[in-house]
């Protein structure tokens, strides 16, 4: 078995441990990045931006969001159930971050909101070419890689971690294999960022509410597996909240497709029973809908809306734009729904009378017949069931009937191995397990139990942040705990 040295070990090359890798390297310790995949990034390379609170970018846009008052936001959503002195430090670092990435040569778009309501705090990034969008924080990456070579990280990629090595209670190194053999790595600290479970159906169906495939239509990149945390639980470490990161999709189509457009809208949304089940204004957070979607029956619901709304879509725009989908159009829907129509599917569903809608989509007909007779006489006056805005109550009268089906999705995993506010790993009783650290969605149990969407850029935003925070603390821990 071959053997390595570093000062510090990072397992996994996504935004965190390539954060760690940085933060430590520039304090002059000697780094080694383990990646198991064959390029660095992780799910980062499908993100757009990360939260920043307090940026020199706000503030020249007169965005007042402070970080009091985004540290109250946040706590105040996850009703105090998260680590207030995490969050606290997160938040606050999280400006110096971003003006540390902009020194790394990343350039920020703009510092946005995701709909309205929510705060201006994610700062997407500005890609090298084109305009912003999904996998816009790829450029970051990259910027990010560049910064820790540079600084003489050496980035071992295709060499999956197999465990954790201790002796007398300490961590010591780790075991990773490449492709000659195994490698016995020791340094004097260990941060694990390995990107969470979103690729597994065990996990998720194991530490969740949820069965992939049957009631959630996750995305899932490749080799997010839970590796790290199995292997920081073998270690000693506590197990934390595990959630997914939860939004609402048309099942299997990508997420904000094109054909989901017109009907990601204010409009009459039902359940299987056909009935109403929340106020459809609340589609514009992504959270609160999923949340109202996950009571329903088979945690599905359907979006229902006419010619008539089409055509005023088509002619005025829509009624809610948010970031992600305002570089998509009604001509991208049109082209989508004919592929769709083509091709055949099981979300878009098309008829020309309520009888035939609820055969096709199995809602049942005599509740659909009532809600939308119910709807309909309050689009004329008001909304008496859940005091829906008159501005977007429309009536739905045909002649042809379009619904699309949606159901629970989700970004990725959180959460999964217990940190204190340094981003030590702790055992079941909160004692900190010396020189073993863990970073980004692996330790990601502050959004509890939602994420807080209204402080947009959450998830990268704290994998970068806490990824510092590891590398300085372990850094910290390094000159304290061997000092001579």
């Amino acid at each position: 078995m071959r053997e390595m040295e570093a000062d510090v070990i990072v397992v996994g090359g996504g935004a965190a441990g390539l954060a760690a890798a940085i933060a430590a390297a520039e304090q002059g310790a000697e780094v080694l990045v383990f990646e198991k995949a064959n390029t660095t990034g992780g799910c980062a390379n499908m993100a757009m931006g990360l939260l920043g609170v307090e940026t020199k970018l706000q503030k020249d846009r007169l965005i007042d969001c402070t970080r009091e008052s985004a540290f109250q936001k946040f706590m105040d959503y996850t009703h105090w159930r998260s680590d207030a002195r995490l969050v606290k430090g997160y938040i606050d670092k999280s400006a110096s971050t971003i003006a540390w990435l902009q020194d790394m040569g990343v350039k920020f778009a703009l510092p946005s909101k995701y709909f309205p309501g929510s705060e201006a705090t994610w700062h997407i990034v500005q890609p090298k070419t084109g305009a912003p969008g999904l996998r816009a924080a790829a450029t970051m990456i990259k910027a990010m890689t560049d910064r820790a070579e540079e600084l003489g990280v050496k980035i071992c990629l295709d060499s999956p971690i197999q465990r954790i090595l201790k002796e007398d209670g300490e961590v010591i190194g780790v075991v990773a294999k490449d492709g000659d053999g195994e490698i016995s790595a020791y340094g004097s600290a260990v941060i694990i960022a390995t990107g969470g479970f979103g690729d597994s159906p065990e996990f998720i169906n194991k530490y969740t509410d949820y069965e992939w495939g049957k009631d959630l239509f996750s995305y899932r990149i490749p080799g997010l597996t839970g590796d790290g945390i199995s292997m920081a639980w073998d270690a000693g470490a506590a197990s934390d909240r595990m959630d997914m990161e939860l939004v609402f999709f048309a099942p299997n189509t990508g997420g904000y497709a094109p054909v989901e457009l017109p009907f990601r809208q204010p409009n009459l949304f039902v359940n299987l029973d056909g009935e109403r089940f929340y106020d459809e204004a609340v589609v514009e957070n992504p959270v609160f809908s999923v949340n109202a979607i996950a009571r329903q029956k088979d945690r599905v619901a359907f979006s229902i809306i006419d010619d008539t709304i089409l055509h005023q879509y088509e002619k005025n725009g829509l009624d809610l734009i948010n970031v992600v989908t305002s570089n998509i159009s009604m001509d991208d829907f049109k082209q989508e729904m004919q592929e769709l129509i083509k091709n055949g599917n099981d979300v878009l569903f098309i008829a020309d009378s309520i009888e035939e809608l609820a055969e096709k989509t199995g809602i049942d007909k005599e509740g659909l017949e009532k809600t939308l007779a119910d709807y309909n006489e309050c689009c004329k006056f008001r909304d008496t069931m859940f005091n829906k805005n008159p501005k977007y109550l429309k009536p739905i009268n045909g002649p042809k009937y379009y619904a699309l089906k949606f159901a629970p999705s989700a970004y990725g995993s959180l959460g999964g191995i217990r940190i204190n506010y340094k981003t030590e790993v702790v055992d079941k009783d909160n004692h900190v397990i010396p020189g073993l650290y863990a970073a980004g969605t692996d330790a990601n149990s502050i959004c509890n139990p939602d994420y807080v969407f209204i402080l947009p850029g959450n998830t990268l935003g704290f994998a970068v942040n806490s990824g510092r925070m590891a590398g300085e603390n372990a850094i910290q821990f390094i000159k304290e705990h061997f000092s001579e």
